[in-house]
This record gives structure tokens, sequence and C-alpha cells, in this order.
């Protein structure tokens, strides 16, 4: 359970932990889109803040690169393929591809975004309980006429605790597949359905036993919701968000 610590709640007493559930939402929200607008300046800012957190909920860089190794290579194929197809001058060639100055620049700055929302992400998830997270997607959904509100929220409160449940699932079955000698097998088709088909199995499996244990104890959508805590420092992190984002658009 080690390597899942970064993607579920992990109780503390930090600045993150403290702060309400709906603060972080609205800020996470907030930041999200306008690092869309981010400059490298800008980038370097949030990701020193970004360090600061990190160190706050005592979450190692190494062991978070880890755990996002397959994030990671997502973004170098991103970074690949901005690199070669943004227009501009010829850096190198290799073989029969050209990466252009500028596409390795893009490519670069993409990346690094798309990384700082995934560290964000992590940030949030490790720093709010999963019924805190329901009760403030339910408090924003309420004011929406014709949205059943509390069923949508029990469903992304799900989400959340299956998560780490998923990412062990995989975890079994590439290790029973490394004691098979999976390595051996080169077709690289075969080997995403030895590994996909159980997963999936194994998470249906467990869908159908919690939604039998949820029946089995009477469970509805009608049920007393924990009151929001707050820290009383949300002003002051409406403020900061507020600067940052201007940061992120004027650079």
């Amino acid at each position: 359970m080690g390597r899942l610590t970064l993607f579920s709640y992990k109780s503390s007493n930090s600045f993150l932990h403290n702060l309400d559930t709906r603060c972080k939402l609205i800020v996470l929200s907030f930041l999200s889109i306008s690092i869309l607008k981010a400059d490298f300046t800008a980038l370097i800012i949030i990701t020193i803040i970004i360090l600061g957190f990190l160190a706050s909920e005592d979450i190692k860089l190494i062991s978070l690169l880890k755990q996002i190794k397959y994030f990671i290579l997502l973004l170098f194929f991103i970074f690949i393929a901005r690199a070669v197809s943004t227009n501009g001058d010829s850096l190198f060639v290799l073989s029969w591809i050209s990466f252009t100055k500028q596409g390795v620049i893009e490519g670069v700055r993409v990346c690094w975004k798309f990384f700082i929302i995934m560290v964000m992400g992590i940030l949030f998830s490790c720093s709010t309980k999963p019924s805190y997270l329901k009760c403030a997607a339910q408090w924003f959904l309420r004011p929406i006429p014709f949205i059943p509100e509390k069923r949508i929220s029990i469903m992304i409160s799900l989400f959340l605790r299956f998560f780490p449940l998923i990412l062990k699932q995989v975890n079994n079955v590439l290790d029973a597949q490394k004691t098979r000698c999976s390595e051996l097998q080169k077709n690289p088709i075969k080997k995403i359905i030895n590994v996909s088909l159980p997963v999936l199995k194994k998470i249906f499996q467990c869908a159908d036993n919690l939604a039998i244990s949820m029946e089995a104890r009477c469970y509805s959508e009608n049920r007393t919701e924990p009151e929001f805590i707050k820290s009383g420092q949300e002003k002051n992190v409406y403020i900061a968000t507020i600067v940052l984002s201007s940061i992120m658009f004027a650079f």
C-alpha cells in the first residue's frame, strides 16, 4: 500500500488539510485554467510554490516521479509530437524526423504545464477526505436545476475511493505476470490484453461486492453530511490565487 499513498487521503495537520474543501476546489479549478496561459517565468514561480507544498505534505519528489512514471511517459510522447510538428528553425534531424527549436521549447512548456496540473491534483487528493469532497461537489451542484447532486457527488466519492484500489489491482496483476515471465512476450497488444482483462475482471468484482455491501447496509442518498471546517485562511488563499493567476496571464 505504500505505493498508493500519493493518490489517497493521508491524515495530517498541514495547511492544505485544514483548508475548506470548497476553497481547494475553487483554487484548483482556477489555477488549472490560468496555467494554460503561463510562460516560463510564471511556471518557475508556481513550481517553487508546489515544491514547498510537497515538502509540507512530506511527499518525496523521487517517490512522486516513480508513481506517475506512466504519466511521464505520456508527457514524453507529447513532447516529441510538439517538437516535430511545430514549424520553426531546425535544431537537429533524427533519421527522417526534424526537431525544431520552437517545437522543443513549446513541448517543454506544454509538458511542464501538464505536470504541474497533475501534481496539484495529487496534493488535492492526499489532503482531502472523499467524504468532504462529496459534500463540496453536492454544495456546488445544488443550485443547478434538474441535477441529482447527491447521486453525482456519491459517484465522485466512490471514484476517489476506487482509484487507489484500481492501481493496487494493476500492480498485483503486473507482479503476477512477472512471475510468469511476461517479459518474454514480445507482442505489445497481447501484453495489454493480458494485463487489462484480469484488471477489469477484478474491478467489476470489487464494484459488485461494494454494491451488495451498500444494499445490505440500507445505504441511501439521504445521509447526515459532515460540516465544512474552515481554517480561517481561505480569504488569504483566494487573494494569493488571484495574484498568482494575474502573474500567469501577465507573463
